[in-house]
């Protein structure tokens, strides 16, 4: 009889954090703005009452700029400030999360999903079962047998065979799909007229970016030439969309355990 491997859930701190600011609206006495606390401490309590993981991570991302800023300057560039309302909270928040027991990380220079991709990585060599808990479709490229991308909010699980059907192409492919659809949240361009149906096609086909490159002449109309034209950014979107996979974080299971809260 196998024994059921160890799970680790891996917490997108800051998606969290923007959507209980944007869902819960809540304030002290003296109008000090509470409402992300709240909401972050809620998502938590409930990710470890419906799911007891063994070990949990929240990440968020550090402040300032990233590598991929240096890649590309204008990389969320389109992206407001965060309100000064929530910026009240951040800090505060973090503080919540390790006096409820739960291990925090943020890395300076990379982006929270860079982190989450570097644990899932290595716990996967550990042989865990892994849940990457966010709505990010940048985080599906991680999907495989063991690590599962999960929206608690929405009740949706992405493993390998929900990838493709919500995508059209499997998870080792998604890097390849958002360079060729862009990705307006993070600024990200993509090729123009070539949205999810045309690049799932193309991947569908093809296989890889690379390979759509090698018959480029082939393909036909408009979205065919624009193809043509965006081959010299092609590979910046890839290196924009792919996650680094060698933060230095280290996989600390007993770490990661869920300790008692602090009073």
């Amino acid at each position: 009889m196998n024994t059921p491997s160890k799970s680790l859930y891996l917490i997108d701190g800051t998606a969290y954090v923007y959507r209980a600011f944007h869902s819960t609206d809540l304030s002290t006495s003296s109008g000090e703005p509470t409402g992300a606390v709240y909401g972050v401490g809620n998502m938590l309590r409930r990710v470890i009452r419906e799911h007891e993981p063994d070990y949990l991570v929240a990440v968020f991302d550090a402040k300032g700029k990233t590598f991929r800023h240096d890649l590309y300057e204008e990389y969320k560039a389109n992206r407001p400030p965060m309100p000064d309302d929530l910026r009240s909270q951040y800090d505060l928040i973090k503080e919540m999360v390790v006096a409820m027991g739960i291990k925090s990380i943020s890395i300076p220079g990379v982006e929270a999903d860079d982190v989450i991709g570097t644990l899932a990585t290595a716990a996967c060599e550990a042989g865990l079962t892994t849940y990457i808990s966010s709505s990010d479709k940048d985080l599906t490229q991680l999907v495989n047998e063991r690590v599962t991308v999960i929206d608690d909010m929405r009740g949706t699980e992405l493993g390998p065979s929900q990838v493709k059907e919500k995508f059209g192409v499997r998870p080792d492919q998604i890097i390849d799909y958002l360079s060729l659809v862009g990705d307006t949240s993070d600024n990200i361009p993509g090729v123009p007229l070539v949205g999810p149906k045309t690049a799932a096609k193309w991947l569908s086909a093809h296989d890889s970016v690379d390979n759509i490159i090698n018959i480029s002449n082939t393909l036909p109309g408009k979205a065919g030439e624009n193809f043509r034209n965006a081959i010299p950014q092609l590979q910046m979107s890839k290196d924009l969309v792919s996650l680094k996979l060698d933060v230095d974080v280290e996989l600390d299971l007993e770490d990661f355990k869920i300790a008692p809260p602090k009073a």
